[in-house]
């Protein structure tokens, strides 16, 4: 969609060195960065206003000590978190965004809690194509068969981030949805049901099928007859990496969202083929996800390029965030024909509309 240029085009040699080591810390400021806000400090400074406060004022709250103090903050102030002035420590706009934002929030207890000890395998992981990082939160073969019982706060932080980049999405997509007034739509990848619940709450005619595996359609249920919209809800328990097993047919209108990210290209094209194989003659699948050469910003393609290597070494091993472009190529091969595109959707979605 735009051209994206995360580099200046003249940069000096003397700047480039510069990035080069911030990737060479980038862990260490992380840490650093997230103790400091984690434990109080940030919230401290932004308390007391531009005039900052002194390592001096800092350590008699006996919070923390002189030496917490300023071993984290001067990498607070390298990272442009903080800054000082007279001596005293004073929160920078980056600062406050660590402090205030939600997604920035979201995104380090994310990368912390899911992702962090995982990347150390990051380099096995790509070269078996296997998730191995995820040994250190469980006896998986991909996170996805073990979301109901990840450890904590890694559950919490998983499902905070999914929830947020998709729950800002959904309440302006259901006119799309029903726009061709489909009787029987399928959810595949329903997870928690939330999309699920969204559509049947909108549409009281509406016959929703929910696919996914059991222990995450156990928990879609749940939530289900938790907001009384059980009666009309029918639940297909399917590992759709097993290329035999076929989806419910005739179905209206087809829903993936934030799904296909979650396997390699082989099978997406196996599920595409079998999700044109469920249509009903005149039925329509549409795609919502989040694709990194459709944003309007580069902070947003940034972020999302940057969530790939979890799908390596945390998820699955073999996918990613991929651009729109990998999904047309891979669904028109399964007999599927591109009708609309639709983007800046929430915070960072577009959605792909298809037909036979």
């Amino acid at each position: 969609m735009l051209d994206k240029k995360f580099s200046p085009e003249k940069q000096s040699a003397f700047a480039a060195r510069f990035d080069a080591q911030k990737i060479a810390f980038g862990p260490v400021v992380f840490q650093c960065v997230r103790y400091a806000w984690k434990r109080g400090m940030l919230q401290t400074l932004a308390d007391a206003g531009s005039t900052g406060v002194s390592i001096t004022t800092l350590a008699a709250s006996e919070r923390w000590s002189t030496y917490a103090l300023k071993l984290v903050l001067e990498t607070c102030l390298s990272a442009g978190v903080v800054y000082l002035r007279e001596g005293h420590y004073v929160l920078d706009k980056a600062g406050y965004c660590v402090l205030t934002d939600p997604i920035t929030q979201i995104n380090i207890n994310f990368t912390h809690d899911v992702c962090y000890q995982g990347l150390f395998q990051l380099e096995q992981s790509l070269d078996a194509e296997k998730p191995l990082g995820l040994q250190n939160l469980g006896d998986w073969s991909s996170i996805y068969q073990g979301l109901s019982s990840l450890p904590e706060p890694a559950k919490t932080s998983w499902f905070e981030f999914d929830h947020f980049y998709s729950d800002t999405s959904f309440p302006s997509i259901l006119p799309d949805v029903f726009a061709t007034a489909p009787k029987h739509v399928m959810d595949v990848g329903a997870n928690t049901g939330k999309f699920s619940i969204a559509a049947l709450n909108y549409n009281p005619e509406v016959q929703l099928h929910l696919v996914d595996l059991k222990v995450q359609l156990e928990v879609a249920e749940k939530n289900l007859i938790a907001e009384q919209v059980r009666e009309r809800a029918h639940f297909h328990a399917t590992d759709l990496l097993d290329q035999q097993a076929a989806l419910p047919a005739n179905m209206d209108l087809i829903w993936m969202s934030q799904f296909l990210s979650c396997f390699s290209e082989t099978a997406i094209a196996s599920i595409l083929e079998r999700a044109a194989k469920a249509l009903a003659p005149q039925g329509q699948l549409l795609i919502m996800d989040t694709f990194w050469d459709r944003q309007r910003y580069d902070v947003a393609a940034y972020c999302l390029i940057n969530t790939s290597p979890y799908f390596t070494a945390m998820a699955s091993g073999n996918s990613k965030i991929y651009e729109s472009g990998d999904y047309i190529r891979l669904a028109e091969a399964a007999g599927l024909r591109l009708v609309t595109v639709r983007d800046d959707i929430g915070y960072c979605h577009s959605l792909l509309r298809f037909t036979k």
